[in-house]
């Protein structure tokens, strides 16, 4: 029997057979992903050519849509979970995370309020309770949110950090970050409404580590000057190298100063799990909050951050509003609703992916994915140091690996080298074979592999570098006539 398009419905046989169409092409995706180029192009006039149109008036059937869908926009999208995806911090996902959103998705769970729905309430209570412990947080008073990624996980803890530090009056509040925090942080200052003057950024030593000494001077000359340092953030594996900064030195700090003390682990933070990672990170423990985002080294899709506190009443303090429309479902006060925890009101349920796949592979293989990860970096390091045409810029680094054509034989100037270092990146990527792009480093272009995927082999690595010498010979040749 036909059902009324009018109520947006299709019969069950309908439903049915269009959900195993998706299934399969889901599923054929996972299964060829790596057979497949990892790069798409595409100009704005292409794009409009395919897509360009006015809203129909009349539908068409749904098999056509879908097949539409599955043959232009599928495939005009770049493979952040491909194995030869290296730049940026990749998205590795897995199988059964995303099928965890295909029933949240499908479900339409509302994951904001206890009585809407006190399972999801739950299983978000259960997952961040997981990662307290996983981070040396208290596991009852600790406490935390999953947003859409880190940059909101990073405005969330810096809105609350400003209500509890600085109540309604942040005038002169002063707030501290790296040159080598990720600019997520100084998107959520502007938002915030700070002034540019209430930023001080302070210069990374050597190693790209914050300096410490140049901390504690700005933070007296501020003092001194009657302003209020009120926040420092601080980074567990930054985005151009892998870093980590000195957590336990910077918390002591801030516990002297009575700062609060952020912690951007968005990319890094999970290495915690391996046995290099958890030296590492040592001190992580002792902040105010912590970003991690586990749509990243946790291997979730898109879109999964997570803010957690030492104190959860931080984010109900900073959150909670009760306006009359919400008056019946309060709940008591162990039954969170977590739209008081956070910016948003309406909010999917992203705790099921991450319980599914923790479930499903245990804690066990998350450790062996991001252990293999740090190995496959160091690999790759060993590989470019017995070369003699490439040079390490910055070691192997929690999976972070930077390094630029430089061969022994020739006598190239900087800017040449930074050329050809560019050349490399933009041939590679053009030839769609290998998401690679570049970094600057101590004024230099150099090329930069974040290898964070657990299904990235040592071949892959190989023959990326191999074709990225092809190109290197290829400007050379350029060069050499001239």
């Amino acid at each position: 029997m036909k059902k009324n398009r009018s109520q947006l419905e299709l019969t069950k046989e309908e439903m049915t057979s269009y959900g195993y169409q998706i299934i399969d092409a889901i599923v054929e995706h996972h299964d060829t992903q790596k057979e497949k180029l990892p790069v798409a192009l595409g100009s704005r006039e292409e794009m409009d050519s395919l897509f360009l149109e006015e809203a129909p008036e009349m539908g068409t059937e749904p098999t056509e849509v879908l097949d539409f869908v599955l043959e232009k926009v599928m495939t005009k999208s770049t493979l952040m979970s491909h194995p030869k995806s290296y730049s940026f911090v990749p998205g590795p996902s897995n199988y059964i995370s995303a099928m965890a959103d295909a029933l949240a998705t499908g479900y339409n769970i509302f994951s904001g309020g206890w009585a809407a729905s006190p399972a999801a309430a739950e299983l978000e209570i259960v997952t961040i309770q997981w990662l307290l412990k996983i981070f040396g947080f208290p596991k009852k008073k600790g406490g935390g949110i999953f947003t859409s990624g880190g940059s909101m996980a990073n405005l969330t803890a810096l809105t609350t950090a400003r209500r509890i530090k600085c109540g309604d009056d942040f005038s002169k509040a002063i707030i501290y970050l790296s040159d080598q925090a990720h600019s997520s942080n100084i998107k959520a200052i502007r938002v915030l409404g700070f002034k540019k003057e209430q930023i001080r950024i302070i210069p990374t030593d050597s190693e790209f580590k914050f300096s410490v000494n140049k901390l504690k001077n700005c933070i007296a000359k501020d003092r001194l000057e009657g302003l209020m340092p009120f926040c420092l953030i601080a980074t567990s594996g930054t985005t151009n190298t892998g870093t980590v900064d000195p957590l336990s030195e910077l918390a002591a700090i801030c516990k002297k100063e009575d700062i609060w003390f952020h912690i951007d682990g968005a990319y890094g933070a999970a290495a915690i799990l391996s046995k290099t990672g958890k030296s590492l990170m040592k001190g992580i423990e002792k902040a105010d909050s912590l970003t991690v985002d586990p749509h990243k080294w946790f291997y979730q899709p898109y879109e999964m951050g997570c803010l957690l506190v030492r104190n959860h009443k931080y984010l109900s303090h900073t959150f909670t509003e009760k306006p009359e429309y919400l008056r019946d479902i309060e709940g008591n006060t162990s039954e969170i609703n977590f739209y008081d925890h956070g910016i948003q009101l309406t909010r999917r349920f992203r705790a099921l992916k991450f319980y599914m796949s923790l479930k499903t592979f245990g804690l066990k293989e998350f450790r062996n994915a991001i252990t293999y990860n740090i190995e496959l970096a160091e690999a790759t390091e060993g590989i470019l140091r017995k070369s003699k045409r490439w040079e390490v810029v910055f070691p192997a680094t929690l999976a972070v690996i930077n390094f630029r054509y430089n061969p022994i034989s020739k006598r190239y100037t900087d800017k040449e080298l930074d050329g050809i270092n560019q050349y490399i990146s933009e041939k590679v990527v053009s030839s769609r074979k290998a998401l690679l792009v570049t970094t600057i480093l101590h004024g230099q272009v150099v090329l930069r592999m974040c290898l964070i995927n657990p299904r990235t082999t040592l071949d892959d690595v190989k023959e990326t570098l191999e074709l990225c010498g092809g190109f290197a010979t290829e400007i050379e040749e350029k060069l050499a006539k001239g």
